[in-house]
């Protein structure tokens, strides 16, 4: 494609927050789970894993027994998961750098000598957990 000359209609999502995508067969996405897509692009739970891509907060349950026999739907933004513990809490020196996916409800300040995937940004830190954009 050439560049625009001219005013373009470019189109968007509606609710640009919330996304559906089909979900690994075998496992459960529980609802306000960090919802990751795997590196054949079936939503999974989070977990401590690299190549995992963090979408954001699922909205229920899904528990298909085969790929792709649900969707899950989930909702971008700013979320609170749980501080992880230890060298890996995050406090507020960590706001606007990223956090790592330690499992499907907890983050971590660090990649887990590269065994773990971006969660998204930490926004803020509070005693109750920690705030990520995705």
């Amino acid at each position: 494609m050439a560049k625009l000359t001219s005013d373009r209609n470019t189109q968007r999502w509606a609710n640009d927050d919330i996304e559906e995508h089909p979900v690994k067969g075998g496992v459960t996405i529980f609802g306000g789970a960090l919802v990751c897509l795997d590196a054949a692009g079936w939503a999974v739970p989070g977990r401590v894993g690299t190549g995992l891509v963090a979408l954001g907060r699922a909205e229920h349950r899904a528990a298909p027994m085969v790929d792709g026999a649900e969707r899950v739907r989930i909702r971008r933004g700013v979320m609170r998961y749980a501080n992880s513990a230890g060298a890996d809490r995050i406090d507020r020196t960590a706001i606007g750098k990223p956090a790592f996916i330690v499992d499907d409800q907890t983050v971590a300040l660090m990649d887990g000598a590269g065994g773990r995937s971006i969660a998204g940004t930490v926004r803020d830190v509070e005693p109750q957990g920690v705030w990520i954009k995705f």
